[in-house]
């Protein structure tokens, strides 16, 4: 039974969905409790004392439950831009929540932030999942990279911890079929897909080179770019490889504009692109196109390539819909930028929804404990700012929205 309604037996439906709010936690299905028929209070009863919403203490039936919700993403580094905005949707969303007075176990709930800094980096990735399992936090929202993502899905599966990614995109993030692991965006392969599509059919290209940063995220959407672009009948000319902290792009744009390409396909970050940008109109390489994932299809690019020529040339596509198209982004936006003025990058409003959808599992199974709330994590069915969300058995999104952009004037825009 949901904690509200055991608090308030007397609310009728209109009353409880005032509690929550519009946007926040939606209600349970009929016949929507755990999959081995255990109630959640069982589940949580069976479990190690002090890690489920348990009964209270002597003195602290007035206490709230703390729920520790863990950020781990680049706030350090050269992209720790999208990591702190990524921070930030997380903190809004616990914000709301805090708000809502919501209970567990009938105890008041008391949302508090765990943030952790991955730097960008594997390594440091690892060390820092190994700390929030230590810590024994309720939920993790990150990686952003899939290169910080992926090794860290294992620590958290093998220690019980669930992970709801809003930026990772590479596939294999789920394919090991951990029921700790979730995304709630598109991933590389339906961007790919959508990307090759348009390049074959709205700009005509037939050959193409590609750059690979050699990062997790690079290697993997590079794979599948190059597998569909051949299926598609597009002849990959050259195939270059860099690292996702180079600058220095001049050699390997010099050996591919002797390729003649009609275009690019970088797979890499915006801090590399925007110098690609550059060294391009140096090359005086203003014809040809960029292709890329979400990675560099960002908001701050002109910025990073001193809106340069080529940025014009630019075609990327982003997992989701832009603000504008969303369901809640308008009324979500302008809160965001009330609360963090001139912060907002690209994937704020997946983190928030990532919080909000394990928010709902945790009240649904009336615990904080991981294996009492993955159940009713699996049968989400929340109506989220970016979209309605709901997962595949593997932890993805049952119905991927991707959006294509390109750059005029300095300022990103969708394609029609």
């Amino acid at each position: 039974m949901h904690a509200l309604i055991r608090h308030f037996p007397w609310a009728g439906p209109a009353l409880l969905c005032a509690l929550l709010g519009s946007g926040g936690l939606a209600w349970a299905q009929p016949g929507s409790g755990p999959a081995n028929g255990q109630s959640a209070g069982a589940s949580a009863a069976a479990a190690a004392p002090g890690t489920a919403a348990a009964p209270a203490a002597p003195g602290t039936a007035d206490a709230p439950l703390v729920v520790r919700i863990a950020h781990a993403g680049p706030v350090s580094g050269p992209i720790a831009s999208l990591g702190k905005d990524e921070e930030n949707g997380v903190r809004m969303a616990l914000d709301d929540l805090n708000a809502k007075g919501l209970e567990i176990g009938g105890r008041k709930l008391r949302w508090k932030l765990e943030a952790g800094d991955d730097g960008g980096d594997p390594g440091q990735a690892v060390a820092l999942a190994r700390r929030l399992c230590d810590k024994k936090v309720a939920a993790v929202v990150g990686h952003l990279q899939s290169g910080t993502t992926l090794p860290a899905t294992s620590i958290y599966h093998d220690c019980g911890i669930v992970m709801v990614t809003p930026a990772a995109s590479n596939p294999a993030i789920t394919q090991a079929g951990y029921d700790t692991t979730y995304r709630v965006i598109a991933d590389d392969r339906a961007m790919v897909d959508a990307l090759v599509a348009h390049a074959v059919g709205k700009l005509g290209v037939k050959r193409v080179a590609i750059i690979d940063d050699r990062s997790a995220y690079g290697q993997g959407i590079v794979a599948l770019f190059e597998a569909q672009a051949r299926e598609q009948g597009i002849e990959i000319v050259d195939k270059q490889f860099t690292g996702d902290k180079a600058t220095d792009f001049v050699p390997i744009l010099t050996a591919i504009k002797g390729k003649k390409p009609d275009a690019i396909f970088f797979g890499g970050l915006d801090a590399q692109a925007g110098p690609m940008l550059r060294q391009m109109a140096q090359l005086a390489m203003d014809k040809v196109r960029l292709l890329g994932g979400d990675g560099q299809c960002t908001l701050r690019l002109p910025e990073l390539a001193g809106n340069t020529a080529p940025l014009r040339n630019v075609t990327c596509a982003v997992g989701g819909s832009p603000l504008e198209r969303m369901p809640g982004g308008a009324a979500w936006k302008q809160r965001y930028d009330q609360r963090f003025p001139d912060q907002y990058q690209v994937f704020s409003p997946y983190a928030y929804d990532a919080t909000m959808v394990l928010a709902q599992a945790m009240v649904r199974a009336d615990s904080i404990r991981p294996d009492a709330y993955i159940p009713y994590l699996r049968q989400t069915r929340h109506d989220g700012v970016t979209a309605p969300i709901s997962f595949t058995p593997q932890g993805e999104l049952q119905a991927p929205v991707v959006t294509l952009y390109h750059y005029a004037q300095g300022v990103r825009k969708p394609l029609p």
